[in-house]
């Protein structure tokens, strides 16, 4: 098994960082704007220079098989499998949702309870066909309530809350529509957040993109039964958040 390279020691451009590596899986930091993978849609290309499977099997020189993806704009742990057989069992931790999955973003408000659990169906954000709502759960826990002196709307102050996720179910968008239907979008969310808190972090904090990354991944390893915690570096952009807000998850 291999580890990632020290903490200070950045990848090159064209290879993604590996945080651990079997010889039936292979776990990556996935950096935010990149694609997990090709477009279901034929009518959407991805530059093969920002496309993880791309990148990770020219890496590796050998065929990968994702067994789960994060949104392009989310940053973080990544497990891929390297064989069809650990393709099906890895998938299989995630199916009986055995395998947890934590989280840390950046919300808009004060969220009123240290923690708590959001349980509402989602639909597909893009149906293929008319579908009812699946079941999703998200939990969450509050690492810190902050305001910053700057005015937003018609209040005088910015108020954020950064805090811990883990999700129960997996999906499409999942923590950022639960959030946002809690009345506390995430930052820098294009789609479901508020264009104001975004400029505002954009462009007078210099944080630019979505404040959600896939933190932890943790599960038993299902070919050597060994209990994994796999977890992401957090990088400068994180770490200029936790400045920016006076906190640190860690």
């Amino acid at each position: 098994m291999t580890e990632a390279p020290p903490l200070g020691m950045a990848a090159p451009v064209n290879q993604l960082r590996i945080l651990a590596q079997t010889n039936r899986w292979v776990a990556i930091d996935k950096p935010a704007g990149f694609q997990a993978h090709s477009p279901e849609d034929p009518r959407h290309r991805v530059s093969p220079r920002r496309n993880c499977v791309v990148l990770l099997r020219a890496q590796l020189g050998r065929p990968v098989h994702l067994v789960h993806r994060l949104d392009r704009a989310t940053s973080g742990v990544m497990l891929a499998a390297l064989d069809p057989e650990a393709a099906k069992r890895l998938g299989a931790l995630f199916q009986e949702r055995t395998i947890e999955k934590s989280y840390v973003c950046v919300a808009r408000g004060w969220m009123a309870q240290d923690e708590g659990r959001i349980d509402r169906p989602l639909k597909d954000p893009e149906p293929k066909e008319h579908l009812e709502p699946k079941e999703a759960r998200t939990r969450y826990a509050v690492i810190a309530r902050v305001e910053l002196p700057y005015p937003v709307s018609k209040y005088p102050a910015a108020r954020y809350t950064l805090a811990r996720v883990w999700i129960e179910t997996g999906r499409r968008h999942q923590i950022r529509r639960h959030f946002a239907g809690e009345t506390h979008p995430l930052v820098g969310d294009s789609t479901y957040g508020v264009g104001e808190h975004n400029r505002l972090w954009r462009e007078k904090l210099g944080v630019d993109g979505l404040l959600l990354k896939a933190h932890a991944l943790e599960f038993r390893d299902p070919f050597t039964g060994e209990e994994r915690r796999l977890i992401s570096r957090w990088g400068a952009r994180w770490d200029r958040v936790f400045r920016t807000l006076g906190v640190c998850a860690r």
